[in-house]
């Protein structure tokens, strides 16, 4: 039964990736029911394997993270000039994630969050998944922007430049989607802080985990400087 929802998520995606490269200036309105199939065919699937608790196998995370990133980019495709055509380049990488999770789609493992710091972990976890979705997309609009103005040097065009957001957009999406993560990052450090404390009293321990969010925290900050 299982392998039959996850196949039916991943066969959800298909229809919004081929429809935004066959027809990139199609009609705004097959392109939502397109997005709205696949929202609810991962976030479907999603709500199942974590019905029962969470779950820390390889194959709920990444359904998880496909969903939240389609759930962040629904608004963004809305609100920001161009921000439908980020799919052309979003969509693929979505199916690799669902393509990989068949491989450990047996491996799932519960893990109940009952404890006293329960909001904070959920709560970073939203922001954590939130964050990725946000730089997930501004490494779409970053590949976007390379490929417009790769093929305004060299003259040479593809079905992609008519795909994707036009040079100006991509670098405006780029821009605007790192200046969100920076801020939701920062939520999440905080959040991250306050579960460290509620479960060893110390505010602030150097480990891996610290410096890979801080880390990320500073390449943001130095991309959107440089830009």
């Amino acid at each position: 039964m299982n392998s039959y929802l996850s196949l039916s998520a991943f066969t959800a995606l298909l229809p919004l990736m081929v429809y935004v490269l066959r027809f990139p200036n199609g009609r705004r309105f097959y392109f939502w029911c397109f997005l709205a199939v696949a929202i609810s065919g991962s976030g479907s699937w999603t709500i199942v394997m974590f019905a029962e608790g969470w779950q820390t196998g390889f194959a709920p995370a990444l359904w998880v993270t496909i969903t939240a990133t389609l759930l962040i980019y629904l608004p963004i495709a809305g609100i920001y000039h161009e921000g439908y055509k980020l799919a052309a380049g979003l969509l693929p990488y979505l199916l690799m994630l669902g393509g990989l999770s068949f491989i450990w789609e047996g491996q799932l493992q519960g893990k109940n969050l009952t404890n006293a710091s329960d909001f904070w972990v959920i709560s970073h976890i939203i922001f954590s998944l939130t964050t990725y979705a946000l730089l997930t997309l501004a490494a779409v609009a970053g590949f976007s922007a390379f490929v417009q103005e790769r093929s305004l040097k060299t003259k040479k065009y593809t079905f992609l430049n008519v795909a994707f957001p036009t040079l100006a957009s991509s670098e405006n999406l780029e821009s605007r989607l790192l200046e969100l993560s920076t801020f939701v990052l920062s939520i999440g450090l905080i959040t991250g802080t306050t579960i460290h404390f509620l479960q060893t009293g110390n505010f602030f321990q150097l480990t891996h985990k610290t410096l890979l969010s801080v880390g990320t925290f500073g390449i943001i900050l130095t991309l959107l400087v440089a830009r």
